[in-house]
């Protein structure tokens, strides 16, 4: 209960500091109550929420900067949230969109000096990719899809599965590809192997899968072998710098998101290196409109590393070698669908994971994924699939017709469905 006790100066202090929050991420309609009892509206309009901030210093905190500070005081259970935990996320985000961009010097050398932390080096990439992928497959088998695909999956109709929108999701990436059987294909960050296994199987292409999560990179093998693709599917534990050989196609979900700007002329030396002279590819990356940081507290505590590009920073990867792009298609919606439906059986399973971790734990992949899902709804973030090729590549379908086919093999409806029926934000 919070106590109800004769306004100070101290008091009078604190409310205005909570209006100056409200007013810097844009005055969203959300109700704030204090430790004393104090309540302030950030508008006139329709609360969505209540946050209780329990004490003063979590509030001084906030104010030099709420992006960074409110994850950390949630997680630590300094903050609560009373009411839709999505909604209210996705009221802010809409705020803070709306709202003007102050970024101070000190704000700016914070997000400098976060940036510095994470290189990715071999050495920095490795680290940071084991700080968030090996931390158990058991706790990712709780909220994933039966194949355990770990990126944004693709809605063929409104009321498909996350096991079906998944398996759509990998197959409209191998037809996009036009993968045909005995051909040669190289992934980058294949997880836990279903991407390469889809392809072998469906496709009649071999696979070599590099991955730095050593974790996935065995449980991947072990699916390779339950399911007899050894001879076509080989799952190597390596860096993409590393990679050598001769491929009629690449292709890359959710990897890079880890590579960094500062080495996007290596991935595309690397891609240079290893298609032929028609070769094609596609990557599948989380993105912004404009380039900008990564939320400063997701890169901090769940992505080290991490930053999404903007489609100029991506021509850094196909322009030098002159790669053509042929599609760059925006899937954000599709990727916010698939993140509450990896919330709703993450909360299912949050006992569980308390058992595992611990409540703090908890608490934070209910912020990152709940966040994660505010940001595609709202348009913070997106979701690029780009499919590019040498420009000596003519044979090319002369129309998108066979993307939008039903898949009978995978018992997948007409994926013909309109976007807003996808995405409902």
């Amino acid at each position: 209960m919070f106590r109800r006790a004769a306004i100070t100066c101290s008091d009078r202090l604190s409310r205005r500091l909570v209006r100056r929050v409200l007013r810097a991420i844009g005055s969203p309609s959300i109700r704030v109550v204090l430790w004393d009892g104090a309540e302030i509206v950030g508008s006139d309009a329709r609360e969505v929420a209540r946050v209780l901030i329990h004490d003063r210093p979590t509030l001084l905190k906030l104010v030099f900067h709420p992006e960074l500070h409110f994850g950390d005081a949630y997680t630590d259970g300094r903050i609560e949230v009373e009411g839709d935990f999505s909604q209210f996320l996705e009221t802010v985000y809409r705020a803070m969109a709306a709202a003007p961009q102050r970024v101070g010097r000190v704000r700016a050398r914070i997000t400098q000096w976060i940036n510095r932390r994470h290189r990715n080096t071999i050495r920095g990439a490795r680290a940071s990719i084991h700080r968030h992928y090996d931390i158990g497959n058991d706790f990712y088998r709780l909220w994933l899809d039966d194949e355990m695909v770990y990126s944004g999956a693709y809605f063929p109709s409104p009321d498909a599965t996350l096991e079906e929108a998944q398996a759509a999701k990998l197959d409209y990436v191998c037809r996009k590809m036009w993968l045909k059987p005995g051909e040669h294909v190289v992934e980058i960050g294949g997880g836990w192997g279903a991407l390469a296994l889809h392809m072998a199987r469906h496709y009649g292409v071999k696979v070599k899968s590099y991955n730095i999560s050593h974790r996935q990179t065995v449980y991947a093998r072990e699916r390779a072998k339950a399911e007899g693709l050894n001879d076509r599917v080989e799952f190597i534990e390596d860096d993409y710098r590393n990679i050598s050989g001769r491929f009629d196609a690449l292709v890359s979900l959710g990897m890079l998101e880890h590579v960094g700007v500062e080495h996007y002329r290596d991935f595309g030396a690397m891609m240079d290196r290893c298609l032929g002279p028609t070769g094609r590819g596609l990557i599948q990356v989380i993105g912004q409109n404009r380039p900008t940081w990564l939320n400063w507290w997701i890169e901090r505590q769940i992505f080290p590393g991490a930053y999404p590009p903007s489609p100029r920073q991506l021509s850094a990867i196909f322009e030098p070698w002159e790669f053509s792009l042929l599609d760059l298609e925006n899937l954000r919606l599709h990727y916010a669908k698939t993140l509450r439906h990896w919330l709703a059986r993450f909360e299912s399973s949050a006992d569980v994971v308390r058992e595992m971790f611990d409540e703090r734990f908890v608490r934070a992949w209910r912020l990152y994924l709940a966040g994660s899902a505010a940001a595609f709804a709202t348009g913070s973030l997106q979701l690029f699939q780009a499919l590019f090729a040498r420009p000596a590549l003519n044979q090319l379908p002369s129309t998108r017709a066979g993307l939008y086919e039903s898949i009978p093999a995978l018992g997948i409806r007409n994926q013909r469905a309109e976007l807003d029926e996808v995405g409902g934000t």
